[in-house]
């Protein structure tokens, strides 16, 4: 495609998802970027109609994009668009004073997305598969009750309740013995492998470490890859026919299909993913904007936001960009 081509079809991309409007030449023709008479700029856009670029919706309507012309535009951009700096703003007072469970901060990071960008967001937890164990600690919370807190290389918190052989009280040594000997052995360790504890001379100890893994284990096992979505009642704003609402936000409410989605974008190494070009028929209006983070060097997990394909793509990819990088960074630091 030449120069003039991609400036005319830039300029209709871009007129389109501001007014979501049928793009006329006359008005592209008055962009600084085109320069040419009106004349041209049709004859320009039939051209690009007929490449699949555009589409005229109506026989005396404007140009739309295609699937095909948004594919050009995102990948024109050289970067993602300068996130403002009121938004900037919000991101760093979101993240000065995130605190809390790992759980309540993805959930709270989804709504902070869905603010910046006005379209659904979705953030992906980070898998335990692979996260290893940071730190294991053994706190008594009286009586017989003792809870054990297990902390991942991912940041996440595992917690569980176990019943002691006697009162917490009278096992207060063996509960810091019992820390400390479980760390010896499973720092390091990831929760679907956990190695065995040896024996340590004291059957009450080790009655005690027994019933930490085992408690985290179960808690683990019964444990699905958390998915948390921000403003899902935006996409009702972005869509004017109700049945097209209905097919999204019953794909949002499908947990395993969110996580395949945003996994597989992310996989086939695409940054967005317009239209039918992610395979879910429910969504061919739909583009999804994805992006990994990573604690301590290591991919976690995915956030994104879904929204029209006339979506801002530019501000979606730098808010996307912004606020993985940031939770990322928070999640590292612990």
């Amino acid at each position: 495609m030449d120069e003039r081509k991609a400036a005319i079809l830039r300029a209709v991309v871009e007129e389109y998802i501001d007014t979501a409007q049928p793009v006329g030449s006359g008005h592209v023709a008055r962009q600084s970027a085109v320069a040419v008479s009106p004349a041209t700029v049709r004859h320009e856009m039939v051209a690009l109609e007929q490449e699949g670029y555009l589409r005229q919706p109506h026989t005396s309507a404007g140009r739309v994009p295609t699937d095909k012309g948004y594919r050009f535009f995102v990948d024109s951009l050289v970067e993602p668009g300068p996130l403002g700096t009121a938004k900037r703003r919000q991101v760093g007072a979101f993240f000065a004073s995130a605190h809390g469970a790992i759980e309540e901060m993805l959930q709270d990071t989804s709504r902070l997305l869905s603010n910046l960008t006005d379209y659904a967001a979705v953030v992906v937890g980070p898998p335990h598969e692979a996260a290893t164990v940071r730190s294991v600690q053994l706190v008594g919370l009286g009586g017989r009750t003792a809870l054990v807190v297990v902390v991942l290389s991912n940041g996440v918190v595992e917690k569980a309740t176990l019943d002691l052989a006697e009162d917490v009280h009278g096992a207060a040594e063996r509960l810091s013995a019992a820390t400390v000997h479980l760390s010896s052995v499973l720092v390091g360790s990831t929760l679907t492998d956990l190695p065995a504890v040896p024996a340590s001379g004291d059957a009450l100890l080790d009655d005690i470490c027994a019933a930490a893994v085992a408690a985290v284990e179960t808690g683990h096992e019964q444990e699905a890859e958390p998915v948390f979505v921000g403003g899902a009642s935006r996409m009702a704003a972005a869509f004017d026919a109700v049945e097209t609402v209905r097919q999204v936000l019953s794909i949002l409410e499908q947990q395993y299909v969110v996580v395949s989605l945003l996994r597989d974008v992310s996989d086939r190494g695409l940054r967005v993913a317009i239209g039918t070009e992610h395979g879910l028929e429910p969504l061919a209006e739909c583009s999804v904007v994805v992006a990994p983070y990573e604690v301590e060097g290591e991919r976690a997990g995915t956030i994104g936001v879904l929204g029209p394909t006339r979506m801002h793509y530019p501000e979606a990819l730098a808010a996307v960009a912004v606020v993985s990088q940031r939770l990322g960074r928070m999640l590292s630091e612990g």
